[in-house]
């Protein structure tokens, strides 16, 4: 049984929804043999298109050093690719390849096959209301 001292605090069971939530993309990424830090970087790359890694970074919040490894990975796997920027030679950009945005879509796929076991207490309506509460948050914390 769960506390009803911490559940009362939104902050922890938001955590422990997060943790079953996160368990399934996981998975689904593991699947693929992938990271969810990779399923991010595609996600954010198909829909902002190419991007320099310090922006990538910060659509992601993360450190721009963080991304090296997952970049490097993508690119190994023919998922993503860098190039050099055409309005700045010195600096290159990454971009999604079209096997990268096929990976993407087959994983989005299953991460959303997953999320209807993890929210199917919730009805559509709810779902709509936590999707929105949640980004709310987000918003408030930039």
């Amino acid at each position: 049984m769960l506390s009803p001292t911490l559940m009362a605090l939104p902050s922890y069971a938001l955590s422990l929804a997060g943790q079953v939530g996160r368990a399934g993309g996981v998975a689904a990424a593991a699947r693929a043999d992938l990271r969810l830090g990779h399923v991010a970087v595609l996600a954010i790359l198909a829909d902002f298109g190419p991007s320099s890694q310090r922006v990538l970074a910060k659509r992601l919040r993360r450190d721009p050093s963080d991304l090296v490894a997952l970049l490097d990975e993508l690119q190994e796997r023919g998922d993503a690719r860098r190039e050099p920027d055409p309005e700045d030679r010195r600096r290159r950009r990454v971009l999604i390849t079209p096997r990268g945005r096929r990976t993407l879509d087959r994983v989005i796929a299953d991460v959303k096959a997953e999320e209807e076991l993890v929210f199917s207490e919730l009805t559509a309506r709810e779902r709509q209301q936590l999707r929105q509460l949640a980004i709310k948050v987000l918003d408030g914390s930039r």
